[in-house]
């Protein structure tokens, strides 16, 4: 089964899905289940989330309502996946962890987490700050949690657009296994499929599977006055490093 993403890349810095065009990108995953949609979670009817609303409402709509299993106090594995040499870092009390390429890390559910990337390729000395919002978890076999991760895709295109003041929001959803493409595509992503510009980007993720997590890219810095830290990173919550070994092989999730 794979983990895809539905995103947007907004043409106006001022509204948000004016123009732009939604795409859906692919990644292998396994022994995931997702037999049950997001949208199960919410009343029959026209859809009363989506991803353009404030980070954190999804999520928090998640934690007080139903689905596959239980999601309080859970740290969900994910993973950047970028251009070659690009590195991320997590904000934490104040500050940003140390980067790293390929970052790993565990993230609670319900949660809004704000993420520094740097050493982007052929754009030296350039910055940028997306946030990421668990809105639900995935179910691997016990102790392969950090084998199958959520994986987060951010690319050239994205971090183009991000710089010339544009938003770029993902919503990353695991793909339903009754109705997904029966090829294997773990080293070829399919292909962007464009959508609607109008289209709610979580509704139609939820209509391919279940949507696990939305990431937000802009041209937001972080502030200067210290003051307002907080509000920057989203409260600062805990998180749960999770320790790679050289090889690649193994990794460990550490609670915090």
């Amino acid at each position: 089964m794979r983990s895809s993403h539905v995103w947007s890349r907004e043409r106006s810095p001022l509204k948000f899905m004016v123009a732009g065009f939604l795409a859906i990108m692919a990644w292998n995953i396994t022994n995931v289940d997702a037999q049950q949609p997001f949208a199960a979670t919410m009343p029959p009817g026209h859809a009363i989330l989506n991803g353009s609303m404030p980070p954190g409402a999804v999520g928090n709509a998640r934690l007080s309502g139903h689905g596959p299993g239980p999601v309080f106090g859970y740290y969900q594995p994910i993973k950047f996946v970028g251009p070659v040499g690009t590195k991320y870092a997590i904000a934490s009390m104040g500050a940003f962890a140390d980067a790293e390429k390929d970052l790993m890390v565990g993230l609670l559910v319900g949660s809004v987490y704000r993420f520094k990337v740097t050493d982007i390729e052929r754009r030296p000395g350039v910055e940028l700050y997306p946030s990421v919002e668990i809105i639900d978890r995935t179910y691997p076999p016990a102790g392969l949690e950090t084998r199958y991760p959520i994986e987060i895709h951010l690319d050239e295109e994205d971090f183009d657009a991000a710089l010339e003041g544009r938003m770029v929001t993902r919503v990353v959803y695991l793909e339903d296994p009754q109705n997904a493409v029966p090829l294997d595509q773990s080293t070829n992503p399919a292909k962007p499929i464009e959508l609607s510009t109008y289209q709610n980007a979580l509704t139609e993720a939820d209509r391919y599977g279940r949507p696990v997590a939305i990431v937000r890219l802009g041209s937001l810095t972080p502030p200067r006055n210290a003051s307002l830290w907080t509000s920057f990173a989203y409260g600062n919550p805990p998180y749960a490093p999770i320790f790679q070994s050289r090889t690649g092989l193994e990794t460990s999730l550490q609670s915090p």
